[in-house]
């Protein structure tokens, strides 16, 4: 069947993920432990269709909930599609973005960016560590280095991040080839790029648990023995940090 390939390519890619940037996660992954060891939290940002990682980290069951997602309308199609793209390629844009975060120097951030070239992603980046935020990009080097940055530095994500982490997907995303098509078909970045966000989340719980500490996990608020104290009480420590929490004192 037609699908097939791209299901052992997502394996294929998870497998080189496994193999060639567990360094990067084990390292990423301490930046975050310290950064919740000093009771900071972890940003994540994302334009496009990497905002889904995002909103794939925070809120998550079996994730932390330590995570402040940074969401952004324009950049999230609801103005449309065409519209993020530009969006997405605003200089300056981050900045006024990052006007409405509590951001402090002692939390961790990821930026994903499966091209790393456009101007949002690179200007977070830079604002976050001017920030004193130790930054971790997830994005493809071999989509990166294939294509000119549209940021006025001249440089690219991967330039910019304290760690790197490289999903290792093909320029243009898309794995296959159609059959019987000149198209290529089946994106990789996002199945990917959750499983670099989940292994650096569980492999800094690892550490924390390591260190003494009691890593703020979350339970699934749809299991019949999880109570709405059990869901509160890892947030509540982040009330008035993380912009989306509902939570008593929030």
């Amino acid at each position: 069947m037609a699908f097939e390939p791209y299901i052992e390519a997502a394996r294929q890619a998870l497998d080189r993920l496994t193999r060639d940037e567990s360094a990067s996660i084990r390292t990423a992954a301490a930046t975050v432990a310290d950064a919740l060891d000093a009771g900071g939290v972890l940003h994540v940002f994302g334009a496009g269709h990497s905002h889904l990682l995002a909103e794939e980290a925070f809120y998550r069951a079996g994730g932390l909930a330590a995570i402040n997602p940074i969401l952004d309308l324009r950049l999230m199609f609801f103005d449309g599609a065409l519209a993020s793209t530009r969006a997405e390629r605003e200089p300056g844009y981050a900045a006024r973005i990052l006007e409405r975060e509590d951001v402090r120097a002692v939390d961790a951030a990821i930026v994903a960016s499966n091209s790393g070239r456009n101007a949002v992603p690179i200007d977070m980046a830079l604002e976050l560590r001017a920030r004193g935020v130790t930054v971790i990009a997830i994005t493809s080097l071999a989509h990166s280095k294939a294509v000119a940055t549209r940021h006025a530095s001249g440089r690219k994500l991967y330039e910019i991040a304290d760690i790197v982490i490289d999903t290792e997907i093909p320029a243009g995303d898309a794995a296959i080839a159609l059959p019987g098509s000149a198209f290529r078909m089946g994106p990789l970045s996002t199945v990917v790029g959750a499983a670099i966000v989940h292994s650096v989340l569980i492999e800094a719980a690892a550490l924390l648990v390591e260190r003494g500490r009691e890593p703020p996990v979350l339970p699934s608020a749809n299991l019949d023995t999880t109570s709405q104290e059990d869901l509160e009480r890892p947030l509540a420590r982040y009330a008035g940090r993380i912009r989306y929490l509902d939570v008593p004192g929030g």
